[in-house]
């Protein structure tokens, strides 16, 4: 078994242990770590839904279906000097893909990171094909395994901030 390493994030500004096989190119299941101006016009878990149908417009999605919202205790993120209120958020989005006519359902889950001392909403999205979907990928990506739940969260919660300086002058 590989040993677990945080990997650099935005040039080394943040670091996330991320799972084994994970590589930074587009596939059918991907993770995403975004820096967002914060949102100070939706509080708690309306925050949550505003990220997930703001993904939602950006991909075009047609069908968007929240499953879950539950808060993140700040206890076990390594981010907990500095975010003030997170969130995990789980749902549903019917996504046709470039070129394609037909939308596929997307299981989509998302971490907010709330941080209003930098007016930033710190947003990781996972992205989970459905089962079936796996076996039409090219063999390119039947070499590393799925990830799961326990790998997203163990990305929000190894998130390290090691330069403030990313989100400029304070």
């Amino acid at each position: 078994m590989e040993p677990t390493k945080a990997s650099p994030l935005f040039g080394g500004a943040f670091s996330a242990i991320f799972p084994r096989g994970a590589i930074d190119v587009r596939t059918d299941q991907s993770l995403i770590v975004e820096l967002l101006e914060l949102q100070a016009h939706v509080q708690g878990e309306a925050a949550a839904r505003y990220h997930f149908e703001d993904v939602g417009r950006v991909q075009g999605s047609r069908v968007l279906q929240v499953e879950s919202v539950q808060p993140l205790n700040l206890e076990n993120l390594a981010l907990r000097g500095c975010c003030q209120e997170a969130w995990v958020l789980s749902g549903k989005q019917q996504v046709a893909k470039e070129n394609q006519q037909v939308a596929k359902d997307v299981t989509l889950h998302q971490a907010l990171l709330r941080v209003p001392r930098y007016q930033t909403d710190l947003l990781v999205t996972f992205n989970q094909p459905p089962p079936d979907h796996r076996s039409s990928l090219g063999p390119e990506n039947l070499s590393s395994p799925s990830w799961n739940l326990g790998d997203f969260e163990q990305l929000v919660t190894s998130l390290t901030l090691h330069d403030p300086n990313i989100f400029g002058p304070q």
